[in-house]
């Protein structure tokens, strides 16, 4: 389905913006593991005024139509901005999700493998960069097996082990809990619900980024990493980087699921 030039003209405006944004804030949270807010403003002054123009015209159109597609683009922001309120997405992550979803609801071009029956295009986006994400952990297992690394299954899938002496210079996130009792080291992994309850009540992890900036306030747990030799860290990938290879996968060739779905449904 090819969109009207009154309609393909503006999404593809605010499509431009917002993407050279999300590569941008990609480099800036791969360097810095961190996005300003300030980063969105100029690609909403461009690509809001053009939704509200292509909503103007849905409406003008079928007001039915528009309407659904408003009710569903405030669903959706809705469950992003709880989801990043409670820490499960990331500051920018849920920005870029919200900005996705209210400024380009549906394709501005038609993509290789064409527009998939549900149109919205925020979905297509989401589904790509989950489909991308996914397949990091599958290749940090396969990394974690050739160097014959050990841990329990599911960590074998989410990170690795490091040197300690130079732990503050990786990316991600440490794994484990080490102590020192009697003058021995103890150690065990942090569990996933363990996680997730420190994630929702916003306790913050230990970040090898801050020991790197503030290696004053961790004193202690540097010693200890240099003491274990080795100690396993999350990957560092932030989800917004998953998010730009999926927005731009959308563009480019439309919902991978939906293509992945009817392929073996032989449809």
């Amino acid at each position: 389905m090819t969109l009207p030039p009154v309609v393909a003209i503006p999404l593809m405006v605010a499509a431009v913006a917002i993407g050279a944004t999300l590569v941008y804030a990609s480099v800036l949270d791969a360097k810095e593991r961190r996005v300003p807010h300030k980063t969105w403003r100029p690609a909403l002054i461009v690509a809001v005024p053009a939704a509200v123009w292509v909503y103007g015209v849905i409406f003008l159109a079928d007001w039915r139509g528009a309407a659904s597609y408003l009710i569903l683009t405030a669903i959706v922001c809705g469950f992003y901005y709880l989801f990043g309120a409670a820490n499960l997405f990331g500051g920018a992550d849920a920005c870029a999700l919200i900005a996705i979803t209210a400024c380009i609801p549906l394709f501005p071009v038609e993509p290789w493998f064409g527009i998939p029956p549900h149109g919205f295009f925020p979905f297509a986006v989401f589904t790509n960069a989950v489909l991308i994400n996914i397949a990091v952990p599958v290749m940090i297992f396969a990394r974690n097996l050739v160097q014959r690394n050990r841990a329990p299954l599911p960590y074998l899938f989410l990170g690795f082990p490091v040197d300690g002496e130079s732990i503050q210079n990786e990316f991600g996130f440490v794994m484990e809990d080490i102590e020192e009792q009697d003058g021995k080291l103890v150690r065990r992994f942090i569990g996933f619900t363990e996680s997730l309850r420190q994630t929702i009540r916003g306790e913050k992890r230990i970040y090898t980024k801050n020991l790197r900036l503030y290696p004053e306030d961790y004193g202690d747990e540097l010693d200890l990493y240099r003491k274990a030799g080795k100690v396993w860290i999350s990957y560092g990938i932030p989800f917004i980087i998953p998010i730009t290879a999926g927005y731009l996968a959308a563009l480019l060739m439309g919902d991978i699921l939906f293509v992945i779905i009817t392929t073996l449904a032989g449809t």
